[in-house]
């Protein structure tokens, strides 16, 4: 019978020998990986980035273009919001002009001359600070 330090001994050969038939692979892989495909790569790598920044920088003057945007429909919200109060109170004097026109119409005729009466009936103010 063997010994448990030739068992271990067999064992290391055996992992060395398995070490080296792939070590070899490894070699052969990386020989040919190192010549016309490591430039490739490298090559490629290169216009990916190039491609990479022109898209950015395209990104960035799309970026300015829709801030310079953003703050143009602030301006054009607030203009809006400003115009809506102005439209609320054209339309309420329109309101109270046709309210007053139609109070106009329906007052009787003999009203109106005792109106103009009490008109000339009322003192100047000239007349007021003279007297």
């Amino acid at each position: 019978m063997m010994s448990f330090a030739t068992m271990a001994d067999i064992a290391t050969m055996i992992l060395c020998a398995a070490v080296m038939v792939q070590s070899v692979r490894m070699m052969r892989a990386l020989h040919r990986v190192r010549g016309d495909a490591v430039a490739e790569v490298v090559k490629a790598l290169d216009q990916s980035t190039g491609h990479a920044r022109a898209v950015l920088a395209e990104l960035k003057t799309v970026l300015v273009d829709c801030a310079s945007h953003g703050q143009v429909l602030t301006q054009a919200r607030a203009m809006a919001d400003e115009l809506t109060v102005m439209i609320g109170i054209a339309d309420a004097s329109a309101d109270r002009m046709t309210e007053a026109a139609n109070a106009a119409r329906n007052q009787p005729a003999a009203e109106e001359p005792a109106a103009r009466d009490e008109v000339r009936a009322a003192p100047r103010v000239e007349e007021k600070l003279w007297a």
